[in-house]
């Protein structure tokens, strides 16, 4: 029953009280009258009580239907958020055994370049005791520090790389024109002198006071005093050191052996 429907009841109500207490007598039929009055107000709380009733179930019902629709939706955003959330616990997935088959060919790949690796370092030990004998200390330090990381804990790359910087070292001596100090000969016979290589050409020596000069002999694989090249190793020793302009040098070669058939 409606607010409007219960007024209208209320309304007839009053009208029908209205006509018996005018048919009623003044004092005949008070008992009567008294009977009707509360009638009339018994049934105006029952229709309010209805009303209570209907506006409180109507007021459930509307709360009800609003929590239901936002279940729905909330139901639905879940619903979503978990397919998305599948779809990145699938990707990550395949990512993971993408990973897990790089690292087993890693391991693969380290196996097969560490001998590799260690074949490099042995062609260079070999390389600078056949070369010919210029920054001998240095250069085999060098290779010895190769093979002592070796056998140390490094990762595959820094071994890879060093060893390359090494490779690298020796092939700028190639093309290089250089001069330094050292000593040649042993106990007594040992003089300083100073050094000028001309590359892997040429590795001549002039003793500090310009006394001496001569090369090493490749063929005899020991040095060579021959003071003919005087002039031309000090003129070299200007160049390498930066005291002279660059200009064509003049310098003993080894001449290359010929091939036995």
């Amino acid at each position: 029953m409606t607010q409007k429907t219960l007024q209208r009841a209320r309304a007839i109500a009053s009208a029908t009280l209205a006509l018996g207490m005018a048919q009623l007598a003044p004092g005949a039929h008070a008992q009567q009258l008294d009977a009707v009055l509360g009638a009339q107000a018994a049934t105006n709380q029952a229709a309010e009580a209805s009303q209570d009733k209907i506006n409180k179930l109507s007021d459930e019902t509307t709360d009800l239907t609003t929590k239901y629709r936002r279940f729905l939706s909330d139901a639905d955003s879940i619903k979503r958020y978990a397919e998305e959330l599948g779809k990145q616990v699938g990707a990550q997935n395949e990512e993971m055994e993408s990973l897990r088959r790089q690292l087993g060919d890693i391991e693969t790949v380290q196996r097969d370049v560490y001998p590799l690796m260690e074949k490099m370092v042995a062609s260079l030990e070999q390389f600078v005791a056949l070369d010919i004998p210029f920054l001998l200390q240095e250069r085999t330090d060098r290779v010895n520090k190769l093979k002592e990381m070796m056998t140390k804990d490094f990762s595959v790359s820094e071994k890879y790389r060093r060893i390359m910087e090494a490779y690298s070292i020796e092939m700028e001596y190639g093309r290089t024109l250089d001069a330094y100090e050292g000593t040649i000969g042993e106990g007594d016979t040992q003089k300083a002198v100073q050094f000028v290589r001309l590359g892997r050409i040429s590795l001549m020596y002039q003793t500090l006071d310009g006394q001496s000069t001569g090369y090493w002999d490749a063929d005899n694989k020991a040095w060579k005093e021959d003071n003919s090249y005087q002039r031309d190793v000090k003129e070299a020793l200007g160049v390498a050191q930066k005291k002279g302009a660059p200009d064509l040098l003049i310098v003993p070669v080894h001449a290359p052996s010929e091939v036995q058939s």
